[in-house]
């Protein structure tokens, strides 16, 4: 009898990848900021450029099934603190009806803002003042040392669909954007931010 070869697939170009993983801050004993299970793991195309280029670049070769181990520096993750990101704004932009809206707008709060030209993103709310409010801009995970541990569940081609719609904006998470697979940040449609995972 003649034995069967199977041949699994690489994580290469334009593969959907799928994978589970521990995100802690410094390395295997720090702080765990992030979770990936079997039930909500991460699944991307790899090379589309949603994904952190050096997570993606040491990913390259493996296969179902292969463990990872990868430790990333603060400019190959979310970049160092940038104190030009922490900002004063007026107070009265965050005005709803005329009226300060202090249930959205509070100390810790995370706020989905946009700029002037349309880009859309989240600010750290850090002091609220008589007439101005002061905001972080920086990634939460900017100035860290990241370490991953993981492990690779499923390499298969892509579909075309799925290329066209990763490369357009749509969602790369598993079980589709109305699955509640997109997180807590997901809009209404389970996936507002193109980038769900």
């Amino acid at each position: 009898m003649q034995a069967k070869i199977i041949l699994k697939m690489e994580i290469g170009k334009n593969a959907m990848v799928t994978v589970t993983y521990d995100l802690m801050i410094d390395d295997q004993n720090g702080e765990m900021v992030e979770q990936t299970t079997t039930e909500r793991p991460l699944q991307f195309l790899y090379g589309a450029g949603m994904m952190l280029p050096k997570f993606e670049s040491h990913l390259a070769g493996l296969k179902e099934g292969d463990p990872f181990e990868i430790t990333l520096t603060p400019v190959d993750a979310y970049g160092e603190v940038n104190e030009e990101a922490v900002v004063d704004l007026p107070k009265h932009i965050f005005e709803v009806d005329g009226k300060f809206d202090g249930d959205m707008i509070k100390e810790g709060n995370t706020v989905p803002m946009m700029t002037g030209n349309g880009q859309r993103l989240n600010g750290l709310v850090l002091e609220i003042g008589d007439n101005e409010v002061r905001m972080d801009f920086n990634h939460p995970l900017a100035g860290e040392h990241l370490y991953f541990k993981g492990q690779v569940v499923e390499v298969r081609q892509a579909t075309d669909e799925e290329i066209v719609g990763t490369l357009s904006g749509g969602c790369s998470c598993s079980g589709g954007c109305d699955s509640g697979s997109c997180g807590p940040d997901a809009g209404e449609d389970g996936c507002s931010s193109g980038c769900c995972c």
